[in-house]
């Protein structure tokens, strides 16, 4: 397929300050994930802190991953969408569109939903393709959660469904935000008005942006669960913009850390669409390398973010070996 753009929709949800939800990030300073996430992508090393995003337990970030077949193979571009983030990163090429973080779920978003989604579709007319495709990859800690409240509001039955960055999932955490969220809305609301106290900036963006980017050129969705929920969102959204998604331009590409998941159950998050979508998972595994802490991804921690699972497949379709990739984010580890 060539060369593809890489773009990375960054944003930040005060659901991720809950205790114990994520661990998507150093403690005390999970906001900044996505910041790190930017940076680390963009130029192999961080600026806003001494160093890159890990859970408690020290698993890097995937993003080492994508920055690793970038190396390798690069990328034709990597631009990062700021949709409210607490620090704009350095030394990175971004786009801003005027988006604050948002609120907590728990106590409701507070975003402006069909806003939102309508400048994810100006920016999905307006986007200039550089490469073959585009790869439109999040970092967004705690996104699991509210993608799993969005889907309910919206009326889907996936209430299981959703990943974690945990390998032991803190699902009464989770479950009682999800349940707080779900308890601020109703059935006379519309949709928009839903998502406006249950969702994030980066879901609703990208179910916009991926309406009007799908009929334009091939989009690689890159995530788990959460580019799961953009695909419901964009599906649902149908009847109140009057436009459907362009299903034969759209894949979505994660790990098989995702696919694997016992906790989770992304296949049948995507059983739920109008349509049957294009959608895959890469086979790379961390069982050879001589880092134990990588290991813990094969274990079930981390699984995916920052674009790896996209960024995996474009490493393979681009003729990059499982092991050579391997060398290469071990390297990265050793350097940063």
């Amino acid at each position: 397929m060539g060369r593809a753009d890489f773009l990375l929709a960054a944003c930040v949800t005060l659901t991720c300050e809950i205790e114990g939800i994520t661990q998507a990030g150093i403690a005390g300073l999970i906001p900044l994930t996505p910041t790190l996430d930017a940076e680390f992508i963009t130029n192999s090393k961080v600026f806003s802190l001494d160093e890159i995003a890990e859970t408690p337990s020290g698993v890097p970030t995937p993003a080492i991953i994508t920055r690793a077949v970038h190396n390798l193979t690069p990328f034709s571009s990597i631009e990062i969408l700021d949709l409210g983030l607490t620090k704009l990163p350095q030394n990175s090429t971004y786009h801003t569109f005027g988006i604050a973080p948002s609120d907590s779920i728990a106590t409701g978003a507070n975003i402006d939903a069909k806003t939102i989604f309508e400048k994810g579709m100006r920016a999905g007319r307006s986007y200039e393709l550089k490469g073959s495709y585009l790869i439109l990859a999040e970092s967004t800690p705690s996104g699991t959660t509210t993608a799993a409240a969005t889907a309910l509001a919206l009326g889907y039955d996936c209430k299981d469904d959703f990943s974690s960055s945990f390998l032991h999932v803190p699902k009464n955490i989770k479950q009682e935000t999800i349940k707080s969220a779900l308890s601020l809305i109703n059935d006379d609301m519309t949709n928009f008005e839903k998502l406006s106290y249950v969702s994030d900036n980066m879901l609703l963006f990208c179910a916009g942006f991926l309406l009007e980017a799908s009929r334009r050129f091939h989009v690689v969705l890159a995530g788990g669960t959460q580019m799961a929920s953009v695909l419901l969102i964009a599906d649902k959204l149908r009847e109140d913009v009057l436009m459907r998604i362009k299903s034969d331009n759209v894949t979505l590409a994660t790990t098989s850390w995702i696919a694997n998941d016992k906790n989770s159950d992304i296949a049948h998050i995507l059983s739920l669409l109008s349509y049957k979508p294009h959608a895959l998972y890469t086979t790379f595994s961390f069982k050879e390398t001589s880092i134990p802490l990588l290991k813990k991804y094969d274990d079930g921690e981390a699984k995916e973010g920052v674009g790896a699972g996209a960024a995996l497949g474009y490493a393979h379709a681009n003729g990059i070996e499982n092991e050579k990739l391997l060398r290469e984010i071990e390297s990265i580890l050793y350097n940063s």
